[in-house]
């Protein structure tokens, strides 16, 4: 960024200073282009006021900046959220209903408790069974048999 440097055409006026009120806490306001300050054409005046212009200049741009990206960001916001309402208006309930239905009858069909203990135990007599079996008249080729 070029830098640049501020003209003065002519001193302020001297013969009526200004007043600048401080904000609220912060003490008595101060006296500005009183008779003391001398004309602002000293170098080191004017490169001061030109680091304040340039960094001014940056806040800014800085804040043009942010500006645009919440304005970005409100519109993207803005746009999901008509998606969003058009989505729930078009929403077809009679199908999520008959879906739901259909859950309701595939877990009702699913085995209970009770049909799954009785299960279990005529599993267990079967097995047992089949091992009294298997003990007393063996498995021919295998296995002899082990009870009288």
């Amino acid at each position: 960024m070029a830098k640049i440097e501020p003209t003065v055409a002519s001193p302020a006026d001297t013969a009526m200073p200004t007043t600048v009120t401080a904000a609220a806490g912060y003490g008595t306001p101060a006296i500005v282009g009183g008779t003391e300050a001398g004309p602002m054409t000293e170098p080191r005046q004017l490169d001061q006021l030109s680091r304040i212009e340039e960094k001014a200049a940056r806040i800014e741009e800085k804040f043009a900046r942010y500006e645009a990206v919440l304005t970005r960001a409100e519109a993207s916001l803005e746009r999901s959220a008509h998606k969003v309402d058009a989505a729930a208006g078009t929403m077809d309930f009679a199908a999520i209903r008959g879906e739901i239905a259909a859950l309701r009858d595939r877990v009702d069909a699913t085995p209970r408790a009770a049909t799954l203990f009785t299960t279990a135990i005529v599993t267990a007599i079967l097995t047992v069974v089949l091992t009294i079996l298997v003990l007393r008249f063996g498995v021919p080729g295998l296995m002899p048999k082990l009870l009288p």
